[in-house]
């Protein structure tokens, strides 16, 4: 089949006007698959395919549109970087909104690509000239390649502030309409994914205006709208530089943290609990969410009750943020640390590990996991280690292999017995039969059976 394309394709590339044979090779192109295409990837000329696009025809375009979509998915980046520039550049002033699309989307994998990439920031009029193309264009998928430009290199985050576009991207995120405001928020927080991200919109004040307009949401009916991300801006914000001083400078961010785990509304529930875990995937925001106090306390209780009688969905979310709020790694765990988050634990519900034991029997496997992932979380901590000794049929429920019954779970409860396995103070708390037992499950793997003894019987047949 692919030789059969290929045929088309010299047959398209000889004529005036393929009509015909851009049917048959859009047709032929549906059955090939795109393994067989990237092995014939050095045949694969695509040049008289862009020529076609800039006849004004529609079917024409719409079908050149279609094979290139396809054909492009068996080139290489680098080569599409390379050896298709002028086509790229042509492509972007094309008068069709789906001759864009196609193009911003190559120059999207380029721009992933750290090998193609190259190709276009080492040619800083080539960089400049795909910037202000995109400029022209109010579609969302170049608003996310702005970003993603920007967030290459410092000096092509300049490029695109010279051409204004990251200022009108910003202008909206603050401007009235709240649905462009939401999905804007997604864009900036990926250009904060960088520090030179971060730099410019700190600089530019946009922070201070995310905060102030968080500040302002309660007086907004349809804060709803873009709430969520903001507050996951600051989150990630936090994460990726320093969550106390985020958080002390911020102060509004976690007000309305703390705020939005008292609604009504599940998804802004969700979106309080996923970033209290995020705060808490590291020291610092542990001891940052610690200093709050009783506050914290009460989150945490609803949080436990969330996990037992919310949706699956909100339940599984909870059930994620406390594996990362309990999580301490091996070298970090001081007294006074392995103190908060035995208090954490204790504060989730009258019998917490008897709560994530219920959970972690039901009959739905993203549910087992995420309740296996918590025990995981606090498996090497000695308080813990106690807990589940001294709870009646927990080390065996560890050790049976048939609770488990699908990969995942298996998986799971299988990263649960090396956590305890490897821990240096899990002979001491458990004994050191449970001890080589755990050691004996972790070096049969996660998916051993245990063979069935067969006596062979007198006489039988």
């Amino acid at each position: 089949m692919a030789a059969q394309a290929l045929a088309l394709l010299r047959e398209v590339s000889r004529l005036e006007a393929p009509l015909e044979e851009l049917r048959a090779l859009q047709s032929v192109l549906q059955s090939v698959p795109l393994s067989e295409l990237r092995e014939q990837a050095a045949e694969l000329h695509l040049g008289p395919l862009f020529s076609l696009l800039h006849e004004n025809h529609r079917e024409q375009t719409a079908l050149c549109v279609s094979i290139l979509e396809r054909l492009l998915q068996a080139v290489e980046p680098v080569h599409v970087a390379r050896n298709l520039k002028g086509d790229l550049q042509r492509g972007l002033t094309h008068p069709s909104d789906s001759v864009k699309i196609l193009t911003l989307s190559q120059v999207g994998r380029i721009v992933e690509n750290s090998d193609a990439v190259t190709e276009i920031l080492n040619n800083a009029e080539l960089l400049k000239q795909v910037v202000y193309c995109i400029g022209g264009e109010n579609l969302s998928v170049a608003k996310a390649l702005i970003v993603e430009i920007s967030s290459v290199s410092p000096e092509s985050l300049n490029y695109c502030a010279t051409s204004g576009l990251v200022t009108q991207l910003l202008r909206e995120l603050t401007g009235e309409d709240v649905l462009v405001r939401a999905t804007c928020i997604e864009t900036v927080t990926s250009l904060a994914s960088t520090h030179h991200g971060r730099q410019y919109l700190a600089q530019e004040g946009v922070i201070d205006q995310i905060s102030n307009i968080i500040v302002g949401a309660d007086s907004d009916p349809f804060s709803s709208f873009y709430l969520p991300g903001f507050v996951k801006f600051f989150g990630n914000l936090a994460i990726m530089d320093s969550p106390q001083q985020v958080c002390e400078r911020y102060p509004a961010f976690v007000e309305k943290v703390f705020e939005m785990t008292e609604s009504q509304d599940p998804t802004m529930v969700g979106v309080a609990v996923d970033t209290i875990g995020i705060l808490g995937s590291n020291v610092e925001g542990k001891q940052v969410l610690q200093k709050t106090g009783t506050r914290f306390e009460r989150l945490l209780v609803k949080i436990g009750y969330q996990a037992k009688n919310a949706s699956t969905e909100l339940k599984i979310r909870c059930l994620d943020a406390l594996s990362s709020l309990l999580y301490l790694p091996p070298e970090q765990q001081t007294d006074d640390l392995l103190r908060m988050t035995e208090s954490w634990f204790s504060s989730l519900s009258r019998d917490p590990l008897e709560l994530f034991r219920g959970i972690s029997n039901q009959p739905f496997p993203d549910l087992r996991c995420a309740a296996l992932k918590v025990f995981t979380a606090i498996a090497d901590q000695p308080w813990a280690q106690k807990l589940m000794f001294n709870s009646p049929g927990f080390v065996e429920y560890v050790m049976d292999r048939s609770v488990e019954r699908d990969k995942a779970s298996k998986d799971a409860k299988y990263e649960l017995v090396k956590a305890l396995a490897n821990s240096k103070t899990i002979a001491e708390i458990f004994g050191n039969p449970n001890y080589l037992r755990l050691r004996t499950y972790l070096s049969e793997g996660p998916y051993y059976v245990k063979p069935i003894s067969t006596t062979a019987v007198e006489g039988a047949e």
